[in-house]
């Protein structure tokens, strides 16, 4: 199994503010520093010869996505703390407003498996109304993959929950 990861966040400013420019200018060495760090395995790319445009999601250019997948929870935990994208996370307040709901995710994808944006949207959509659990974890109230997870579609909402 490998873990698939996203997370979201709402710009401050366009992307071509000066105010964003240093998470601008960040993307690329970021993204480079990701694709070399042991256990990696793959990253949602839209155009590798701009990596700004994966600022975009449905129509929403304030909206900022990353979605990949880990061979382990402690090969992403190596790349988000205990390298330089831990500045830029320390600095998030400076381009992103603040989100009190979850904005990141985790679930457990079979090997040679790659996540869609849209599944990870459903994922986030179900840890923010049902919480944590096997199939939308975080860091914190992280899940061990014990089973082949089902697919997020055959997921359908409690009542509590629509």
């Amino acid at each position: 199994m490998h873990l698939a990861q996203m997370n979201v966040a709402r710009l401050l400013a366009p992307a071509d503010d000066p105010r964003i420019a240093d998470f601008i200018d960040g993307l690329e060495p970021i993204n480079a520093l990701a694709d070399a760090a042991p256990g990696f395995v793959w990253r949602m790319q839209a155009n590798e010869d701009d990596p700004r445009e994966l600022l975009s999601y449905d129509h929403d250019d304030y909206l900022a996505t990353t979605l990949s997948v880990w061979e382990s929870r402690e090969t992403l935990w190596n790349f988000v703390y205990r390298s330089a994208h831990l500045e830029y996370l320390r600095r998030r307040r400076e381009w992103f407003e603040h989100i009190a709901e979850p904005y990141a995710v985790m679930w457990w994808i079979p090997e040679g498996e790659l996540p869609t944006t849209a599944d990870g949207f459903a994922r986030l959509q179900r840890l923010r109304t049902e919480g944590p659990g096997p199939e939308a974890f975080t860091f914190k109230e992280f899940y061990e993959a014990t089973a082949m997870p089902r697919h997020i579609s055959s997921w359908v909402p409690s009542p509590q929950t629509t």
